[in-house]
């Protein structure tokens, strides 16, 4: 029992001070991922595309989108892009009928497979759309998901 605790209370420890470093300003914040606040404030597609400083989209069979068609919680949809674009350097996902527009933005290291799963939240039946930056090139695939309970909706 004392090893567990002894343990714990290290565990503890280090954690605390990491974050009180972090907080001080002795670990560089470069480390943590960049935030581009404005990009998720969009309510369109081709606004959150402009924010994001990428050039005009094209549909391409390179972006496989894997989701269900119809979703029946919109507060947890799972989905998952797959690139086959050589040279990806970023995976994105928008709805379109979202209060904000943009959901997601993946930077892609090279070495790093180009595809992502995650869960998204839809607030109506909407089109979803995944961008992929390849070269360059903004390639999308696109996919209308039926909701039939609502996600984003504010109950009031």
């Amino acid at each position: 029992m004392s090893g567990f605790a002894l343990t714990r209370r290290r565990a503890l420890k280090t954690g605390g001070a990491l974050a009180a470093l972090i907080a001080a300003g002795f670990l560089p914040r470069d480390a943590f991922a960049a935030w581009n606040q404005a990009a998720f404030e969009t309510k369109g597609i081709a606004e959150s595309l402009r924010a994001l400083g990428l050039a005009q989209p094209a549909a391409s069979d390179q972006v496989q989108l894997v989701m269900s068609d119809v979703a029946e919680n919109g507060a947890v949809v799972p989905v998952q892009i797959v690139s086959r674009a050589p040279n990806t350097t970023k995976i994105g996902l928008m709805v379109e009928r979202n209060p904000n527009t943009l959901s997601a933005v993946f930077d892609i290291g090279a070495g790093m497979l180009p595809e992502i799963a995650t869960r998204v939240r839809l607030q109506e039946s909407s089109n979803v759309v995944a961008f992929v930056v390849a070269d360059g090139k903004v390639l999308t695939a696109t996919r209308l998901v039926s909701v039939t309970l609502g996600g984003c909706a504010v109950s009031s």
